[in-house]
């Protein structure tokens, strides 16, 4: 028994203390108004319910960034122009993953937002990341 629901992330339309986990996978970086949305999950979860969040992150091995950021800016958009015909969209992914949160920002955030217990595992040499925070 599956809802599926198309809605803002800020102002979800469900009851408070709804559901018992909430996961968001590469999408919280286009959500305009991050601190809102982290709020709105965190009144719909139940207590003791779980958010997780799997984003792309900051890398944590510096020697990776010039690597990552000319597969990002450079490669990326190249690769996305000759499959697709459409480099802006590639272009959009690497800006939206550079202006996102790094990994103890992220989590702060969801602290701010009344989330307990936050932490955050590196993917990929932080490349990714898979954040965690409870409703306590």
């Amino acid at each position: 028994n599956v809802n599926y629901v198309q809605a803002n992330a800020e102002c979800l339309p469900f009851p408070d203390n709804e559901f018992d986990v909430i996961t968001i996978a590469f999408g919280l970086r286009n959500v305009t108004d991050k601190d809102a949305a982290l709020r709105s999950m965190y009144r719909v979860l139940k207590p003791g319910g779980q958010l997780m969040v799997l984003e792309f992150s900051k890398p944590v091995v510096k020697p990776l960034n010039p690597v990552y950021d000319a597969y990002s800016f450079k490669l990326l958009p190249l690769i996305g122009k000759l499959v697709t015909n459409d480099a802006d969209s590639y272009r959009y992914l690497a800006e939206s993953i550079r202006k996102h949160p790094d990994q103890e920002t992220l989590k702060a955030m969801m602290e701010a937002a009344g989330f307990e217990r936050c932490d955050y595992h590196n993917l990929s040499a932080g490349i990714v990341a898979l954040h965690r925070g409870y409703k306590l």
